[in-house]
């Protein structure tokens, strides 16, 4: 017969065992990421916005993530971020060591175009985006573009970019589609480090992108003249000459295709992981995401690199996304002439 004093001892070994066993799936995600080297891989070369945000994201995220793992930036350009979300479903790994950052612009064309980028985005796991994009665009130098009527007037508006879907493709073909201006784009640049070589040569007249990825000496210099920007919001330091392109729409249509070609920008910086990572691990991330947007120090080091952080979490990230894809089919349509 067992006395009471053994029974005691017995119901909290018993106690003790059964705590053990509902921390352990918890203890084991927490211990998964020790020793392990998470790549996040940016869709395009080095030098452009993605690319910086990446870095960033590299350098202070592993602090909030148990075990603090490493994580190491790799760059894998092509089909406008296509090639690296093809991959990560693909080739990369599937248990929560792969990252990557890719131009939004792609779920959009997969509406539009779902026969040439036919991928479903509800089926990625969204970790985050650190801000919309605020995207503008400008002519360069003393003779450039430096507002909407200049740029109408111009016999030839001349942009690169690195392919058909590619964010400053899709605005410089809202130019075209939509308003009839006389935007020529050439097709084919690696990134934007090398359109901005191109453009400092005299071989483009300017460019279409995010607001802050813009040299910091061309700003100062005033090299760069922003004249149209692609979101009602502007951060504080965009010139009131990047107007919002809805105020030049004089017609119902123009309104709804500027509705579905600029919903990329609210998903401007998204990072994603396969669907098929173990769900507590994408808890795991998702946690050390939205901690670290609010963490002073990285703020403050986005903040001297002039680089916006608006967050957004994983699962709004998601629902924005999910909005986007349900864009009726006729207007869908309409727009796709702008990606093509």
């Amino acid at each position: 017969m067992c006395s009471v004093r053994g029974l005691g001892s017995l119901g909290g070994a018993i106690l003790a065992f059964g705590a053990l066993v509902l921390s352990s799936p918890a203890s084991a995600a927490d211990d998964f990421y020790k020793d392990k080297t998470i790549s996040m891989v940016v869709g395009f070369t080095p030098g452009g916005g993605y690319d910086a945000y990446a870095r960033q994201l590299a350098r202070f995220l592993p602090e909030h993530i148990p075990g603090k793992p490493n994580m190491i930036v790799q760059n894998m350009p092509g089909a406008g971020s296509m090639t690296a979300v093809r991959a990560l479903d693909a080739t990369q790994p599937k248990d929560g060591t792969v990252m990557v950052i890719f131009n939004p612009g792609l779920i959009v064309q997969s509406v539009v175009q779902p026969d040439k980028v036919p991928v479903d985005f509800r089926k990625y796991s969204f970790v985050g985006v650190v801000t919309p994009d605020f995207r503008v665009c400008y002519g360069f130098g003393p003779n450039g573009v430096k507002s909407w009527s200049e740029m109408m007037a111009r016999k030839e508006f001349i942009l690169g970019a690195t392919g058909k879907g590619s964010g400053n493709y899709v605005n410089g073909a809202t130019m075209r589609e939509v308003f009839n201006a006389p935007v020529k784009q050439i097709l084919g640049f690696p990134g934007s480090n090398e359109q901005r070589l191109a453009i400092e040569r005299g071989e483009l007249d300017g460019d279409c992108g995010s607001f802050h990825s813009l040299p910091p000496a061309w700003l100062r210099e005033g090299k760069v003249h922003p004249f149209v920007r692609f979101t009602r919001d502007k951060e504080a330091d965009m010139p009131d000459s990047a107007r919002f392109i809805d105020e030049f729409a004089t017609t119902q249509e123009q309104r709804d295709l500027l509705a579905i070609v600029n919903a990329e920008d609210e998903v401007g910086r998204p990072f994603i992981v396969s669907r098929d990572i173990p769900a507590e691990r994408l808890a795991i991330l998702r946690k050390a995401f939205d901690t670290l947007m609010k963490d002073p120090v990285f703020k403050a080091e986005m903040a001297r690199q002039n680089l916006p952080v608006h967050p957004i979490n994983g699962p709004d990230s998601e629902q924005i996304v999910t909005r986007m894809l349900q864009t009726p089919r006729a207007l869908a349509d309409k727009a796709r002439r702008i990606f093509e």
